[in-house]
């Protein structure tokens, strides 16, 4: 996610180089956005109904008449009277003030990611994703709060409990998407820590901590599952017992190795299901396939997208997408035999600067685009539509353009896809324009 200079920005139709994608050492002039023809444009799909920097769209399990709004600035909406002509928000988290520490918003950081676990409707549980600061340092928490037993359009503040807060050395790429996946379990997105070109050599380890990664944790503790690793960073029970576990499956346990390097095993981050990534921005699993789609933030020249699978390596900060990096605390020293995982798709910095990672479209709006991948450029505004053609080609199609979309979901009625447009404060959909670019 850019920093609040470039959101500022947007505002005001001038916009630079986020700071995820530029190096403190390369700072190239502000780039224009230029504007291409497209046969769709985004169009308010909530009229009447603004946000506070929206970045996130989340539904509940088999939950039709209900939305919500992930707002950077603390709070998270809930949208109710789906599909009746009674659409209104309401309140659904507050976390701006917070008893024990003050919320960070600077930069990237802020209120980045909710989910619901598939028994939402039994258990009332929801987990969410946020910065703050303690005594003034800034730091990133997974929590899990309860919805009130009187209202389940409110969630009670009292019932949060930590169940990891990661100090955090810089306020940008710090991920905080959240999904469960097929099996049940939390798949979280962390990034590298932040500054620029893995300043704090986070990405090439799996024993530094929650960086640089797409996490898989057993929220339930199934019988089945680990406990982790000890960490400074996990929340404790009076017996001294995480509140989460760790899935049996999981790829690094017991790893002593990695990069060629001998590691105590005691010391992995066992929590890890991929890892090399630098700011995981949006991920998504496809349903029907169960693929994990993810959009990775690029440094100076490509952004990226991934299918994330178990014990992946994504390759930073060896690799920006499909190319050799050598600015960072590797430089050009590739371990032996390292095969990271390609991206599926990559794009230059001339078409855009800021990867916000998107969803399948699986609607009736649009048959031609079914099963299609569709993402956006934070900044240049890009819409675009990956087709799988099978044997690892994916064909691209820009489909719209509106700078300032920072999160991509679904409608949980219909399958269409929604933009959360932090830049003006909406959350759009695909609409065919009425005179498509191909026809004139």
């Amino acid at each position: 996610m850019p920093p609040l200079s470039i959101i500022a920005s947007l505002a005001v139709c001038v916009v630079t180089a986020p700071l995820a994608a530029q190096s403190k050492k390369t700072k190239p002039p502000p780039p224009p956005i230029i504007m291409v023809q497209t046969d769709y444009e985004l169009t308010d799909a909530f009229p009447g109904l603004k946000f506070d920097m929206p970045l996130g769209i989340v539904s509940a399990p088999g939950d039709k008449q209900r939305l919500f709004v992930v707002e950077k600035t603390g709070h998270i909406q809930v949208i109710t009277g789906l599909g009746t002509d009674k659409q209104e928000k309401h309140l659904f988290l507050d976390l701006t003030q917070l008893p024990d520490a003050t919320l960070a918003t600077e930069g990237e950081c802020g209120l980045l990611g909710l989910a619901f676990p598939p028994d939402h409707a039994k258990s009332g549980r929801c987990f969410v994703y946020y910065s703050q600061k303690i005594g003034g340092v800034l730091h990133q928490r997974l929590s899990r709060f309860q919805v009130s037993p009187n209202d389940p359009n409110r969630v009670d503040n009292r019932t949060e409990q930590p169940l990891f807060t990661q100090k955090d050395p810089a306020s940008n790429h710090n991920g905080g998407d959240l999904h469960f996946g097929p099996d049940g379990f939390l798949y979280i997105s962390v990034g590298d820590g932040g500054a620029a070109d893995d300043k704090y050599d986070n990405a090439r380890f799996i024993n530094k901590g929650f960086h640089a990664a797409i996490l898989c944790i057993d929220v339930d503790k199934r019988a089945e599952s680990l406990p982790p690793n000890p960490h400074s960073a996990i929340a404790l029970d009076t017996n001294g017992a995480a509140f989460y576990a760790v899935p049996a499956g999981n790829p690094f346990i017991g790893s002593s190795t990695h990069h060629g390097e001998n590691i105590d095993p005691q010391t992995v981050r066992t929590e890890i299901w991929a890892t090399g990534l630098r700011n995981p921005w949006r991920m998504s699993f496809d349903v029907p396939t169960g693929r994990l789609f993810c959009g990775d933030v690029g440094q100076n020249l490509y952004e990226e997208i991934d299918l994330i699978t178990r014990g992946g390596d994504y390759g930073w900060s060896y690799r920006e997408a499909l190319h050799p990096f050598t600015t960072g605390p590797g430089k050009d020293q590739e371990p032996a035999k390292f095969q990271p995982i390609a991206p599926i798709f990559e794009y230059p910095h001339t078409v855009g600067l800021s990867v916000t990672g998107g969803v399948v479209y699986r609607g009736k709006d649009f048959p031609q685009h079914n099963e299609k991948y569709i993402f956006a450029d934070y900044v240049t505004g890009r819409v675009i539509a990956l087709k799988d053609g099978g044997s690892g080609i994916w064909a691209d199609e820009t489909l719209a353009q509106d700078p300032g979309i920072a999160g991509i979901g679904l409608d949980p009625r219909s399958g269409v896809v929604l933009f959360a447009n932090l830049a003006s404060g909406q959350i759009k959909r695909l609409q065919r324009k009425t005179a498509p670019a191909s026809a004139k």
